[in-house]
């Protein structure tokens, strides 16, 4: 359970005190202290820009950063230059206006390479500008005289900080955090940007400069700035209301965009450290999960050789991964991202959504391959989370920043203190194993950051090595002469020693807001562990920081976390969520992401052995989510409820990136829950799912690699009928623990797993009224002194097996 102490819990004096001091949000409270008047986004801001009629200055920051992938829309740059012109070109001279012309395409060039750097950077500039400006007395007070300024957190607010990112996106190309924009007073946008420096420098315009032309333009040229918001928020409002040209996809197109996706990502291998693409290299699991499905296909259609190389890929990216400095060895789970090719050296936060989709996507590689190396890394990135991630009520925390600091007192931080260690350090702890350990780990007296160029480029880490396995087990363990497993426990002992003596480090700071999207994905690697990992051979052995955590532990996870969620985070009476808990639940509504990811991961609780009621949830909710976000003339979800005045987009996002598309787990969910409940309902769920494969046609025709899982999603819709197992018996017992781990022993993302006790009345009741047919089976099949499994497809069903390795056989085939 995770005992980190909060920083904004600290008892430190401060000489100012803002508006953000009441809020919640971590990262809010951090700026709560600045000479800067700070709102909240809300109403008593806009009503304060209006009473004093100046623009906003909107902050949003994203202190875990991600990259940003340029969107698939982008507002005439001629809109940018008009709004150059207009804030740098205060007079109204045509000779100033060539002038500025000439101008704005100066400031166009510098800020389209300055966000693209900035997207690409580190969190770090979240930091250094509050550092440089909103703890600056006179850029404080620029921003209290001519402005209302507002902080906001876009993990609480994505909503918000969509619509401006995606100003900024389209206007630039790209875009990243801090996030900042100058609004009307009715929130339209006037400029955006991401970080300035506080002087100018560098060729670039300084914050402060900023400042003044902004104010300038506003108390000169109003109209025209205002005007051309306005035409910014339409084009974009015109060019995001995507709506289905047919009630479904032409045939062959699922097929074709899977194929097309496939070769894309093969074409972007790299086959010597794996991973799509170069440095810096994110972990997209999505990616791993289209090529996983692609390889199936192949495999069922024959194609080996396809089916084996797709395959190899997902092997070689996810092994890389777990050898490379990215992976956090001594503590379990992985860090945001690496800066090099090789893996090496990470952006060193830690996020809980790619902890949630790594350990499934090393759980799936484990039920294909049986390979106990990937059933331990995915016991490494949930026993990381059951120790250091967890609230006393089974609430899942969302992150652990990047810095820290070096030494208790210390006052500046830096990024990765916590995690990286000297030559030194390294002897003293370690005594007579040191010499094992660096080898192992490649660790050097002048530091180990010089595998790739790009590793270190600043020298920060000089002197300082991020562990990194470049050698095999078995070879290492030939080379110091001794047996594997003694070599293997060596370096458990070896890592845990080294843990025991970083705990004692100041802490990187822990986000323990608790969203509702992505313990959705937590929920669901909770559960899948608790049956998959059932396969790993009888006396299998684990060194630390993996614990040998048991079934039952990791399925109490799962179902701890999504009873937090209903108690705290969903109204009963209304059937809605709220997006996040911190001190209480936070003012937003949920999102489409937490509905589509709850619901996802209550699927795979309920599959896993859990509760029908988990079940029942998620058929409440999708019915919800239905009703919230549902476009019923255009097809597809929106991002938002669109119940916010003031927010000024309703989005039909599609991109599968850090986290998937909740369009494109939508559709995964809409198609299971069909398998699952009668035709009418059924019919309904099918519909709706075709109805948004529609919307994204064009996306999945002509961009399929920006939609991995979509691509999954559309063949997946496009299989004639899905392979039910239907588990009947009394409920619990260690028989029926083993047929549903052997329902779920292989990888098929195309199987449904029902499990009913007739003898319990809730589930016979619960499936009478939403599936008699499973009903009528069950009671049919029901005898008190076994469990059988029947393998359903095309409205035909095998006969009943007792046994777990015959129901595997079967499945198999």
């Amino acid at each position: 359970m995770a005992e980190h102490t909060s920083e904004t819990s600290s008892s430190k004096t401060y000489n100012h005190r803002n508006r953000l001091a009441a809020e919640h949000s971590p990262y809010l409270l951090q700026h709560a202290h600045n000479p800067v008047d700070w709102y909240p986004w809300g109403e008593d801001a806009f009503s304060e820009a209006l009473r004093r009629d100046v623009p906003i200055f909107l902050s949003s920051i994203f202190q875990f950063f991600q990259l940003t992938l340029k969107p698939p829309l982008t507002l005439s740059s001629s809109i940018l230059f008009l709004f150059i012109i207009i804030i740098f070109n205060p007079w109204n001279s045509i000779d100033s206006i060539s002038f500025s012309y000439a101008f704005a395409n100066w400031i166009y060039a510098i800020m389209r390479f300055h966000l693209f750097e900035v997207g690409y950077s580190t969190c770090h500039w979240c930091h250094v500008m509050e550092v440089e400006s909103f703890e600056n007395e006179e850029v404080a007070k620029l921003l209290n005289d001519w402005f209302v300024s507002i902080k906001v957190d876009r993990e609480e607010r994505p909503d918000v900080d969509k619509v401006y990112m995606t100003y900024v996106q389209a206007l630039y190309g790209g875009g990243g955090w801090p996030l900042s924009v100058f609004l009307s007073p009715d929130l339209k946008p006037l400029m955006g940007g991401t970080y300035f420096p506080p002087e100018d420098k560098y060729g670039r315009p300084g914050f402060k400069s900023i400042l003044r032309k902004v104010k300038e333009a506003w108390d000169l040229k109003r109209d025209l700035l205002v005007q051309s918001g306005s035409f910014a928020i339409e084009q974009l409002s015109e060019a995001l209301s995507t709506a289905a040209r047919l009630d479904r996809l032409p045939d062959g197109v699922p097929q074709r965009a899977l194929k097309l996706c496939a070769e894309k990502l093969a074409d972007s291998f790299d086959s010597k450290y794996g991973g799509f693409g170069s440095a810096p290299k994110f972990p997209r699991p999505v990616e791993v999960q289209l090529m996983l499905y692609h390889s199936k296909k192949l495999k069922e259609a024959e194609k080996l050789n396809g089916a084996n190389e797709d395959l190899s890929m997902v092997t070689i990216t996810l092994q890389c991964m777990a050898r490379g400095g990215i992976h956090d060895h001594v503590g379990g789970g992985f860090h945001r991202y690496s800066v090099d090719e090789c893996w090496h050296v990470p952006h060193f936060e830690k996020m809980l959504y790619d902890q949630g989709q790594l350990a499934n996507v090393y759980l799936d590689v484990f039920s294909i391959t049986k390979d106990v190396f990937y059933s331990t890394m995915s016991r490494d990135i949930l026993d990381y989370l059951r120790r250091d991630m967890i609230g006393p009520n089974g609430e899942i925390f969302s992150a652990e920043d990047a810095d820290s600091a070096e030494s208790e007192g210390a006052t500046k931080k830096k990024e990765g203190a916590f995690y990286v260690w000297t030559s030194r350090e390294v002897e003293d702890i370690l005594g007579e194993h040191a010499n094992l350990f660096k080898e192992h780990y490649y660790i050097k007296p002048t530091g180990n950051c010089d595998l790739s160029s790009m590793s270190d480029t600043h020298n920060e880490f000089k002197g300082k090595n991020v562990l990194i396995e470049r050698n095999s087990n078995s070879a290492m363990a030939s080379k110091f002469g001794m047996p594997v497993e003694k070599y293997l426990e060596i370096l458990g002992m070896c890592r845990k020693k080294l843990f025991d003596m970083r705990s004692k480090r100041p802490r990187p700071h822990l986000d323990d807001k608790v969203i509702v999207s992505w313990n959705g994905l937590a929920i669901s690697s909770f559960a899948r562990a608790s049956k998959i990992l059932k396969g790993e051979p009888e006396g299998t052995k684990f060194y630390f920081p993996v614990t040998g955590t048991t079934s039952e532990e990791y399925m109490e996870v799962a179902e701890k976390a999504a009873s937090f969620i209903r108690k705290n985070l969903y109204n009963q009476q209304t059937c809605r969520l709220q997006h996040s808990f911190r001190n209480g639940p936070s003012k937003a509504p949920g999102f489409l992401d937490d509905y589509a990811f709850l619901i996802s991961g209550l699927l795979d609780l309920y599959e896993l052995g859990g509760s029908v009621f988990w079940l029942a949830w998620a058929i409440e909710l999708q019915h919800m989510q239905d009703e919230l976000f549902l476009d019923k003339e255009g097809g597809g979800y929106f991002n938002t409820p669109g119940e916010d005045p003031s927010v000024l987009l309703r989005v039909k996002e599609d991109h599968d990136g850090a986290e998937p598309s909740a369009k494109s787990v939508s559709v995964i969910n809409l198609i299971r829950l069909a398998s699952l409940v009668s035709t009418s309902k059924s019919d309904s769920y099918r519909h709706n799912a075709e109805r948004l494969l529609a919307v994204f046609e064009k996306r999945l025709k002509d961009t399929a690699m920006a939609v991995p899982l979509m691509c999954c999603a559309a063949d997946m819709h496009s299989v004639s009928s899905h392979r039910q197992v239907v588990l009947v018996g009394c409920k619990p017992s260690a028989e029926f623990d083993s047929m549903l781990a052997a329902a779920h022993a292989s990888y098929d993302p195309n199987r449904i797993v029902i499990h009913i006790d007739p003898s319990d009345d809730e589930e016979r009741g619960f499936w009478e009224e939403t599936n008699g047919n499973i009903a009528a089976m069950a009671r049919s099949n029901f005898a008190a002194d076994k469990v059988v499994a029947l393998v359903c497809q095309n409205f035909t069903c095998s006969p009943p097996v007792g046994n777990p390795k015959t129901l595997e056989s079967l499945l198999s085939k």
